[in-house]
């Protein structure tokens, strides 16, 4: 009760302080940042920690530039200390060295941090900054630094302790519901009637995980149908007319959507969390739940057809290509054709149809052998195969939207979350990119 109380105090405090400098002349943000540097008070540093928050969030994109250039140049370790610190340690390796070593390389923007979250409602706006700074990574690179101090602490911040899953039902705030509408982004959530068939049917669930830090602000959120077999199709799932059914003949959930709420806490991981505890949560609930599935999106497919970096090289391939490996170059050459042929096809439920055996046997391709470095080149399937599920089945004409049809031709993919593989496929995953996937895809495998 008395921590509420001065938590209270100083929420107060923070809020006259506004009104108070909110009429005169208002110091720069990087004056403001040295006096949050130099304060030693616990009160005054709250209250110019929130001014700094409030003064970045009134500039413009050339001055929060030049507040993320600052930071990168000038708030780095002391490098006389660091090496003060390194030969130290290099001639006496204690543990006592290596402590003195780790505080001394520490950058100074970690304290900066620290000392603006300490004011109420900081938290909110530190990962609102952050991402206004994902903003600026792709044309000035060198701010990727500032980018890896956000992500060290607010994966510390936001532990799995510190996460509280909740269901949402019809009976959660209107708040957070309207979050739920903001930020679905695999299937879009046209209204309330929308959002009342997805998470008020006895058949159909959905959870978040929320931080006491923002209040009503759910992280990511998952949501779920409850099946007697595995679907083909999200029609079947967002046009299925709700019926009274009997817990006990529920044998598979479905994850068909999950959505992450929070563009500046991207890269700090909760899906892993989320899907293990859900699956936790729906085994309590119904026991008769054995299989474990996904219905996802294939959300890089099209712009890959569209490329010709695999095969390109060997489209025509010389007659030294051929005496070297003529195998493989035939099949990298009907790899080529193959994609060539469905890229060329209009973005309908006509041609998904037709060329449904092509379709499929190019996104097998694509999720087992495109990579980005030593991991698939696909979003979708890195979260999931990362998680330790392993890729189930490959559905062709499964989204007939005009996404589904622009991003992935209409596929869509089952991932099997088998619990008592799960481990194993994720250090197979981790360690050496290893896709695990159903014996029966293999037939898609494409032949020269």
């Amino acid at each position: 009760m008395a921590f509420e109380k001065f938590q209270d105090f100083l929420s107060g405090l923070v809020k006259g302080q506004r009104g108070f400098f909110s009429g005169g002349e208002k110091d720069s943000i990087d004056k403001l940042v040295q006096r949050l540097m130099g304060s030693e008070g616990e009160v005054s540093g709250i209250v110019t920690a929130r001014q700094v928050l409030d003064r970045f969030q009134e500039l413009d994109d050339e001055h929060k530039l030049l507040f993320f250039q600052n930071l990168e140049q000038n708030f780095n370790a002391n490098p006389a200390m660091v090496r003060l610190a390194f030969n130290a340690y290099d001639k006496d390796p204690s543990s006592f060295n290596l402590g003195t070593l780790s505080k001394a390389s520490e950058p100074l923007r970690h304290e900066l941090l620290r000392r603006l979250n300490q004011t109420p409602g900081a938290t909110h706006d530190l990962v609102a900054m952050r991402a206004d700074l994902l903003g600026f990574l792709k044309t000035h690179p060198e701010l990727l630094a500032v980018d890896n101090d956000f992500v060290r602490l607010f994966t510390s911040w936001f532990g799995r302790g510190f996460l509280e899953l909740r269901t949402i039902d019809w009976s959660t705030s209107a708040a957070v519901l309207e979050r739920i509408i903001r930020y679905e982004a695999v299937h879009a959530i046209k209204d309330w009637d929308d959002l009342r068939s997805r998470i008020d049917p006895p058949n159909r669930r959905c959870f978040a995980f929320f931080h006491p830090a923002l209040v009503d602000e759910p992280l990511i959120f998952v949501e779920i149908a409850l099946t007697g077999n595995v679907p083909e199709s999200i029609a079947a799932i967002l046009e299925e007319k709700a019926e009274a059914v009997n817990g006990d003949d529920f044998k598979t959930a479905v994850f068909y959507s999950i959505s992450n709420c929070q563009p500046g806490l991207r890269n700090i991981s909760f899906g892993n969390f989320l899907i293990k505890q859900v699956v936790q949560e729906l085994q309590m609930e119904f026991p008769s739940i054995k299989t474990f599935v996904t219905l996802s999106p294939v959300p890089g497919f099209g712009r890959w057809l569209l490329s010709e970096e695999e095969g390109a090289a060997v489209a025509s391939p010389t007659a030294a290509q051929e005496e070297q490996n003529p195998r493989e170059d035939k099949h990298a050459a009907a790899l080529l054709e193959m994609k060539r042929r469905v890229a060329a096809l209009p973005a309908s439920g006509e041609a998904a149809q037709a060329h449904a055996e092509e379709i499929r046997s190019l996104v097998f391709h694509y999720l087992t052998v495109a990579r980005k470095g030593k991991y698939p080149l696909d979003p979708v399937a890195r979260f999931h195969l990362g998680n330790g599920a392993s890729l189930y089945r490959i559905h062709a004409h499964a989204d007939m939207s005009e996404k589904g049809l622009r991003q992935s031709r209409g596929a869509m993919v089952n991932y099997l979350y088998d619990l008592a593989s799960i481990e194993m496929n994720h250090e197979a995953f981790a360690n050496e990119g290893r896709v695990r996937f159903s014996d029966k895809l293999k037939s898609l495998a494409i032949k020269a």
